[in-house]
């Protein structure tokens, strides 16, 4: 879409992503000619969603001044450097934390992309030929380069017509919840975007910041059809996997988060060894990144907690903690035949190297699969908590015979009831609440749950939806 300096449209935003779905998040503001992309996610799930990833962004990314993100991970970072090779030249303002956990998920994600393309190619299961990464690890490094400084929290002027005042989200390390002010012709309009809302009463992150006034919200709403289980609590509810598992002489794989559920984890298993309430078990790390995150978390102890000292101890002294860097040393870990626990990438099992372990471990009984977060419609992921009984992995037919679980207890996004808590710290009523970042029914829930308790203006966002914010 080009420029019409001589008609400049009033202030509107438009849903480009994360409307309908969990992923893909970008909320576009347009207001006096100026236009700012908040969070730039890629799309995850099933090919539908997927090939939008794809497919050319419905606005020249040309056109687009600047870009503000509210945290690192993909499914609001991952289509920064395809929106950069598309043209886009304007800055990407993060927080200090963000930026440094995007230097590391963003190459990965590249490096991911050209290894699934590679195993593709070598083994035919693509329809492209060579079947191509979506953007490459050059492109990862170009993106980072576009990065600019934002407050942890507190204000920045971004220009004349927008301001962003960044507010703790409690999800993972850097998160917020941003408060955009847009000045136009003297008029000041004020939209809080929730980002990813976190758990309340965690052991290692801060707890949600109160939010502000605002005229217009956008709150996520991925778990808004239901809460979170509390019985049994985390720790107790992980002992019992892991106890389960050891005494029948499987080994347990987890599809990785890096970050924060990766850190949570061993921070879990620590306390848990050294209550001896589970035997001591070999963790191999075949997610590097992983423990390059904890580094990041360690210095950045504004959203902790614990102190780095306590964090980084229980990041390293498990039983034993075998860092897998190389393909090589990945796949030393098939000759495995005792009870361990592999952590690998990626988190709803879409790609990487975990796919492999899946591969190799979901056919015998004894095994488990721990996912530990939020499984989008259309993943392998999804498929799994499902009770899918056959996977397709790198082109074959994998039999699933090993026990799967979703311990929701580790979840890094709020529940419903959490949601709520949020959306009513809010000092006055919103002139209209959109709903995000959540599949139809859990949106359609909270939106219910909001009108029902807090009789507050509320609608579920469509994709490629454009709403004029001075309308009404």
């Amino acid at each position: 879409m080009d420029r019409d300096y001589n008609n400049p449209p009033m202030p509107k935003i438009t849903f480009l992503g994360a409307a309908g779905t969990v992923t893909g998040s970008k909320y576009l503001i347009e207001a006096k000619g100026k236009r700012l992309l908040i969070d730039c996610g890629l799309f995850q799930g099933g090919k539908e969603l997927t090939q939008r990833n794809w497919a050319p962004l419905p606005q020249n990314p040309a056109s687009f001044d600047f870009v503000v993100l509210t945290h690192a991970h993909l499914d609001h970072t991952g289509y920064l450097p395809r929106l950069v090779s598309g043209g886009f030249r304007g800055p990407i303002f993060a927080n200090a934390a963000t930026q440094e956990l995007c230097g590391l998920l963003l190459p990965d994600s590249a490096h991911l992309m050209e290894e699934d393309a590679d195993n593709a190619t070598r083994h035919g299961y693509s329809s492209h030929k060579p079947a191509l990464p979506l953007y490459t690890q050059d492109q990862a490094a170009a993106t980072l380069k576009r990065f600019a400084p934002l407050p942890r929290l507190g204000e920045c002027r971004i220009s004349p017509e927008f301001l962003i005042r960044s507010h703790d989200a409690g999800h993972i390390l850097g998160s917020s919840s941003l408060e955009l002010v847009i000045t136009e012709d003297g008029k000041n309009t004020t939209i809080l975007f929730s980002g990813d809302i976190g758990r309340y009463g965690q052991p290692l992150l801060k707890d949600p910041e109160r939010p502000p006034r605002a005229d217009f919200v956008l709150c996520e709403s991925t778990y808004g059809d239901r809460d979170h289980p509390t019985v049994p609590p985390p720790d107790e509810a992980l002992a019992e996997v892991i106890n389960r598992v050891a005494r029948r002489g499987g080994v347990i794989v987890v599809p990785a988060f890096a970050v924060d559920r990766t850190q949570l984890l061993i921070y879990d298993i620590r306390q848990l060894e050294r209550a001896r309430r589970i035997p001591p078990l070999p963790i191999y790390m075949d997610s590097p990144m992983a423990i390059d995150v904890t580094e990041i978390y360690r210095k950045h102890r504004e959203d902790l907690k614990i102190g780095t000292e306590e964090l980084s101890a229980n990041a390293s002294s498990t039983q034993a903690v075998h860092v897998m860097r190389s393909p090589e040393e990945s796949k030393q870990i098939n000759q495995v035949h005792t009870p361990a626990i592999i952590i690998s990438a990626s988190g709803m099992a879409t790609g990487g190297r975990v796919l492999h372990h899946l591969s190799q471990r979901l056919p015998d009984a004894r095994n488990c699969v721990l996912l530990a977060g939020f499984q989008a419609e259309g993943t392998r992921g999804r498929a799994l908590e499902d009770g899918a009984k056959l996977v397709q992995i790198h082109g074959e037919t994998v039999p699933v015979r090993a026990e799967v679980v979703n311990l929701r207890q580790f979840s890094a996004h709020g529940g419903r009831s959490e949601l709520m808590r949020w959306l009513g710290g809010i000092p006055a009523p919103p002139r209209q609440i959109f709903l995000v970042h959540g599949e139809p029914a859990a949106a359609q829930a909270l939106e219910a749950t909001i009108k029902t308790e807090l009789r507050w203006n509320v609608t579920v966002a469509n994709y490629l939806q454009s709403v004029d914010l001075n309308a009404g």
